[in-house]
């Protein structure tokens, strides 16, 4: 089942501007952005772990960079749709390159003090949420453009997230184990700036109007941010749908967190397997789920969405935890990872189906950027309460509590009943202007990145 937002062709491209390069550019300038915040997620946590010698710090600076992450893309909506994602997609990427950069320079000039540190991974993060949403909300014009149907084109762009997933952890693991941390803290930098220049230069000017010129024009004055804000809001009140998705994703979104920033390289740590074997298990995961993002992008229209959500939940979260409990040999990780990836491969699809058929375009930004903003809320913390858990109790029993928890969320929120409207499409709106009156499903960030991922994201620099 598909559908698109009230208003907008699902199919069609943009009458007299069909472009395949719009499509192109958007997907190459997440390809290599992600690809570098994925080397960072190896490279940076490392670097904290062997530098310190503290899980605990190493969970501070996952928390500084993704507090300022979250808070900083749920306010700056308004402003990517006033003043178009192109903008700010280049803008961004440039200001990320620069503090990603100035981490192993001031290294090498001796004067990297870890609050200072804190300080520049505070202002990566800052700087990257608003630039990681601004390509988001690009998508869906890009693929009118191209004349791509939506839903192949979300299919697109999580395939692009997940090769991101797949090379970004291999090749930060190899510049870890073979140059240190901080080679790929540079590589992360390069990438961002490159996304920087193919945003500005290769897409079309037109790509990512400013919402105010695709809105329908009322005759009435344009509407201020805290205006702008409270819209989206209202978006996130309305169905009971979202509001579960919401706490079921920001639960497992701080449970990635925790997982991708300190308990898989405390446990590669202590295992012996060392940096190489996070980018082994990351980038194993992520091919995996380059062919679950495939079929989902060739066959979403004939999928159940509600029963592919929960299928790769199940494959993708809670095994990972358990598998490296028990420390068993790394060949068997590896096929719980391989396994896992194909499931979670299928996730972010189809949530980004579901929001970007529901929401209107000229809304996309100030809703996207809340609801995945609320549904990343807790990811900022995981790092942190993980490093704590481990420094108090060790990784044993923090891995297998994650674990746990992870399986219990994932199949008790499944037995609501909301769940049932992910598959029966939007809302039926009448024709009082009530069209817009509809929320944004938020974005899972798993990749253990794994996130999110979320590898999960955390996605680190």
């Amino acid at each position: 089942m598909t559908g698109h937002a009230p208003g907008i062709p699902a199919t069609g491209p943009l009458p007299g501007t069909r472009s395949p390069r719009a499509l192109a550019g958007v997907l190459a300038a997440m390809a290599v952005s992600l690809t570098g915040t994925r080397i960072s997620a190896v490279a940076l946590p490392w670097f904290v772990l062997v530098t310190t010698g503290s899980a605990t710090r190493t969970g501070l600076v996952a928390f500084c960079e993704m507090a300022p992450y979250v808070l900083v893309k749920a306010l700056t909506g308004p402003l990517v749709d006033r003043t178009g994602p192109r903008t700010v997609s280049w803008t961004t990427d440039l200001a990320s390159a620069s503090a990603a950069l100035a981490v192993p320079v001031c290294h090498a000039a001796d004067v990297l003090s870890f609050p200072l540190l804190l300080a520049l991974v505070a202002v990566i993060g800052a700087v990257r949420g608003p630039g990681d949403l601004a390509k988001e909300v690009m998508v869906p014009e890009a693929a009118e453009r191209a004349g791509t149907p939506l839903v192949r084109a979300t299919g697109l762009s999580g395939v692009t997230e997940r090769l991101a997933s797949t090379l970004g952890p291999a090749a930060g693991g190899g510049l870890v184990a073979l140059l240190g941390p901080l080679a790929g803290l540079v590589v992360n930098a390069a990438c961002f700036a490159l996304g920087s220049v193919i945003v500005a230069l290769a897409l079309p000017r037109g790509t990512g109007r400013p919402a105010q010129e695709a809105a329908p024009r009322t005759g009435s004055p344009e509407p201020g941010y805290w205006k702008r804000f409270g819209e989206g809001l209202a978006f996130l009140r309305r169905e009971p749908l979202l509001l579960t998705v919401i706490v079921t994703i920001g639960i497992t979104n701080l449970l990635d967190a925790a997982f991708a920033t300190v308990l898989l390289p405390v446990w590669a740590k202590t295992s012996g397997n060392g940096p190489a074997a996070l980018g082994l298990l990351g980038s194993t995961m992520g091919a995996t789920a380059v062919a679950g993002s495939l079929i989902a992008a060739m066959a979403a229209h004939r999928l159940r969405r509600r029963l592919v959500f929960f299928a790769g939940f199940l494959l993708g979260g809670a095994p990972r935890f358990l598998i490296l409990a028990w420390d068993l040999p790394l060949g068997a990780a590896l096929a719980v990872f391989a396994v896992g990836g194909f499931g979670v491969g299928f996730v972010n699809p189809v949530l980004g189906a579901v929001l970007f058929e529901r929401v209107p375009r000229h809304m996309l930004g100030r809703v996207r950027a809340l609801g995945d903003s609320l549904a990343w809320a807790g990811i900022p913390l995981g790092g942190l309460l993980a490093g704590a858990a481990v420094a108090a109790t060790g990784l044993f029993p923090v891995l297998l509590a994650g674990g746990i928890v992870y399986c219990l969320t994932t199949s008790l929120a499944g037995l609501r009943p909301e769940w049932r409207e992910m598959d029966e499409g939007p809302p039926a709106r009448g024709g009082s202007g009530e069209e817009d009156d509809v929320p944004a499903v938020p974005r899972q960030a798993t990749e253990p990145e794994t996130a999110p991922t979320a590898p999960p994201r955390p996605r680190t620099g």
